[in-house]
């Protein structure tokens, strides 16, 4: 079977590429891919049976590339390769292939035999909100756009804002839609994201200023966002104001 490893960092496809080589049955494929985008590239190109995909990639993470390959007519079978306890235990419970470094030849081969072609249904079990799993929160957000199932890293989030029976989730790359409250939001995420409206929550991190218009209202500003602040209720004023002297 041809393999293709996808991995940022050097050692690390040097040490998947040592344990392959001593696996009967396999052959890597060179390049090996360093990010997302070269991975769904070289994906195409090269037609690998397996592929070795880091889920810490820069650009679009693991999984984002899963879900870009759940879109193709014939994708290849994956090994997930996590790096800490928090992401294997993810994995195991939404029984998708995968192996924790440092990677053991066992481990290895164990997970190659399980491969299976990325599935739409486990992407989202992995990604669903920690209220439903009894878990962590979550590292990324999944949403059903028309591309399929899209999946936003936590991190890119900018603000949740509930519109009636939906919320809208904006992030570094434009919009999704959500179905889920934005009280099981805040539930799940207040360590990282601080109300500011009643119908609206944006990420600590982003915050960059609030300042008080002429008329009295209070506007926060937002890295990623050009400028274009949201308004601040009354009510959440003071809140924002001493989570703001906190960072």
């Amino acid at each position: 079977m041809n393999v293709l490893i996808v991995d940022d960092e050097r050692q690390a496809r040097e040490s998947l590429t040592r344990l392959l080589g001593e696996l009967e049955g396999y052959t890597v494929l060179e390049p090996s891919a360093t990010n997302g985008e070269e991975a769904l590239a070289l994906i195409e190109s090269l037609k690998p049976d397996v592929v070795l995909l880091d889920i810490g990639l820069p650009g679009l993470d693991g999984l984002q590339v899963a879900a870009r390959l759940c879109e193709r007519e014939a994708p290849p079978a994956l090994v997930f390769c996590t790096g800490d306890q928090h992401d294997s235990q993810a994995f195991s419970e939404s029984a998708l292939s995968h192996v924790e470094k440092p990677i053991q030849q066992e481990t290895l081969r164990d997970a190659l035999r399980r491969a299976e072609k990325p599935n739409r249904t486990q992407l989202a079990a992995l990604t669903r909100p920690a209220a439903d799993g009894g878990g962590e929160p979550r590292s990324h957000i999944s949403a059903r756009t028309r591309k399929g199932i899209e999946l936003i890293p936590l991190p890119q989030v900018i603000y949740f804002i509930a519109d009636h029976k939906y919320v809208t989730l904006r992030h570094e790359g434009g919009e999704v839609l959500l179905d889920e409250p934005l009280k099981a939001l805040e539930e799940e995420f207040g360590d990282r994201f601080v109300r500011i409206h009643r119908n609206a929550l944006v990420a600590r991190e982003r915050i960059e200023r609030l300042q008080r218009t002429p008329l009295g209202h209070f506007q926060l500003y937002l890295k990623g966002l050009d400028g274009d602040p949201l308004t601040v209720s009354r009510r959440h004023v003071a809140g924002v104001r001493k989570m703001m002297q906190a960072l």
